[in-house]
C-alpha cells in the first residue's frame, strides 16, 4: 500500500501536478481505501494549518511584501551604489549586499529575486556585466533571505519540530553571514574576468543623501530581530510589530501608496495559501507514514548502516539535495521533519543545528531545475533563459556547499550565538 501511494505520488510530480495535490489526492484515496471518510481525512489536513506559530508566516510574508512595495529596495539599492561607487565589480558586492539587507525584511528567495533582479540585473548589464554573471549572483545572493532571520523555513522548521524559533534565528546568523562572505569571494574572483564592466566615483553628498533614505527601514529588522532574541516578543508578534511599523514608516515617509498596500495584501494572500495548502496536504501524507511505521524502519535502517553522526549528516545533506530538485522546499520539510528529527536525537545531533544544515541544503534546490523556482523567477524579470541562469548561479552554489560541509564537520559551532544569548 506504501509503495502504490509513493508510486502514484511520483508519477504526479513527474507529470508536473501541483506539489500539495500531488500529495492530497493519493493521500485522500489511501485514507479512503483504509476506512476513513473523507471527511475525517479533510479534518487532519485543517488541523495541520491550525497553528499558532505558523501564523508568523502570513505577517513575515506581508512584511517583506510592504517593504518591496514602499521601496526599501531601490533605497538598499542606491545606498549600496553610493557607498561601493568607486571599487571595481561594484554592482557584484552591491546585489549580495543588498540581497543581505533585504532579507531582514522578507525571509523569502523567490521575494528577494523578484525585488532586486528587476533592479539590479539592467544595471547590471547596463555597465557592462555579462548577462549569465548578473543572473547568477541575483538568483543566488537571493538565498541569503531564507537563512538569515527572519526565515520563514525556519518558522516552518521550528513548528514542526517542537524547538525555539528564536535559537534556530541566532543559530542561522553565522550560517548566513559566512553565505554572504562566500557569495562575495566569488564575485572577486568572477569580476576579475569582466573586462567591460563600469565603475564611477564616490560621491559624498548621494552618499548621505542614501544613507538618510535607508535609516528608518534598517530599524526594522533591528527591532524584529532584537525583540526576539533579547526575550521581549515571540516570533508571532515580532512579524506583527514590523508590519505596523513598515505601514507607520509608509504612511509618514509617503513611499506607500494605497495600490500599493492592495497589492501587498494581495502578494500576502496568495502566497500563504500556497504555503498552507502544502504544508496542510504534506501533513496528512506525514500522518500516514506515521501510520505505516516508516519513520521506525528508517531508524533502524540507518543505525543498521552506521552509528557515526556525521555519517548521517552527510546522508541527510545528500537526501535533502536530491530532494530539492523536484520538490518545493516546504513540502519536505512538512514531509522529512517529523521523520528524520526523532532519528537525529538519537544519534545525539543538536535539533537546531540541525535544523539549519536542513534549511540551508534544501535551499539549493531553488536553484538546480527542474524546480529551481529561483531561477524561474530571475529568468523571468530578465527575460534570461533558464539554462544561462543555471550556469550563471553554478560558481556561487560552491560556498554553499563549503558551509554545508563545515556544519556537517563542526555542528556544535552553530550552538555558540544561541548560547550566549540565553536562547
Amino acid at each position: 500500500m506504501l509503495a502504490f501511494l509513493g508510486l502514484a505520488i511520483a508519477v504526479l510530480l513527474i507529470i508536473r501536478v501541483p506539489v500539495a495535490i500531488a500529495f492530497l489526492g493519493p493521500s485522500l484515496v489511501y485514507m479512503m481505501m483504509n476506512g476513513r471518510s473523507p471527511g475525517s481525512a479533510l479534518r487532519e489536513v485543517a488541523n495541520a494549518a491550525d497553528s499558532f506559530p505558523l501564523l508568523a508566516v502570513p505577517l513575515f510574508i506581508l512584511l517583506g511584501a510592504l517593504a518591496n512595495h514602499a521601496g526599501i529596495a531601490d533605497r538598499l539599492f542606491r545606498f549600496a551604489m553610493a557607498a561601493f561607487a568607486s571599487v571595481r565589480g561594484n554592482l557584484g558586492y552591491v546585489s549580495v549586499g543588498v540581497s543581505l539587507g533585504f532579507s531582514w525584511m522578507s525571509g523569502s528567495a523567490v521575494a528577494d529575486a523578484a525585488a532586486l533582479g528587476k533592479v539590479e540585473i539592467p544595471a547590471m548589464l547596463r555597465n557592462g556585466y555579462s548577462r549569465r554573471f548578473a543572473t547568477g549572483v541575483v538568483a543566488s545572493s537571493s538565498l541569503i533571505a531564507p537563512v538569515m532571520p527572519p526565515s520563514i523555513p525556519a518558522v516552518i522548521f521550528s513548528g514542526l519540530a517542537a524547538v525555539s524559533t528564536g535559537a534556530l534565528f541566532a543559530a542561522s546568523v553565522l550560517p548566513a553571514l559566512a553565505m554572504t562572505l562566500g557569495l562575495c569571494i566569488v564575485v572577486f574572483v568572477l569580476v576579475r574576468r569582466q573586462p567591460n564592466i563600469v565603475r564611477g566615483t564616490f560621491d559624498k553628498a548621494e552618499f548621505t543623501a542614501s544613507l538618510k533614505g535607508v535609516a528608518l527601514p534598517l530599524l526594522a529588522p533591528i527591532i524584529i530581530l532584537g525583540g526576539i532574541l533579547g526575550g521581549v516578543f515571540t516570533p508571532t508578534e515580532a512579524a506583527a510589530v514590523g508590519v505596523v511599523y513598515m505601514l507607520l514608516l509608509g504612511i509618514v515617509q509617503r513611499s506607500l501608496s494605497l495600490a500599493g498596500l492592495l497589492a501587498a495584501i494581495r502578494e500576502t494572500v496568495l502566497t500563504t495559501s500556497g504555503i498552507m495548502l502544502i504544508v496542510a496536504s504534506a501533513s496528512l501524507l506525514g500522518y500516514i507514514l506515521a501510520r505505516e511505521r516508516l519513520p521506525q524502519m528508517l531508524t533502524e535502517a540507518m543505525f543498521g548502516f552506521t552509528d557515526n553522526p556525521t555519517v548521517f549528516l552527510i546522508l541527510v545533506v545528500l537526501l535533502a539535495l536530491v530532494l530539492g530538485t523536484v520538490i518545493d522546499a516546504t513540502a519536505i520539510l512538512v514531509l522529512v521533519v517529523p521523520i528524520l528529527m526523532p532519528i537525529a536525537v538519537q544519534y545525539g545531533v543538536d535539533p537546531i543545528s540541525f535544523g539549519v544544515l536542513l534549511i540551508i541544503a534544501l535551499m539549493i534546490g531553488l536553484l538546480t531545475p527542474p524546480v529551481g523556482t529561483v531561477l524561474f523567477v530571475t529568468s523571468a524579470v530578465s527575460r534570461t533563459r533558464i539554462g544561462e541562469v543555471f550556469r550563471g548561479s553554478l560558481p556561487f552554489t560552491i560556498p554553499f556547499l563549503v558551509i554545508l560541509a563545515l556544519i556537517v564537520a563542526f555542528p556544535q559551532a552553530l550552538q555558540v550565538l544561541p548560547g550566549l544569548l540565553g536562547l
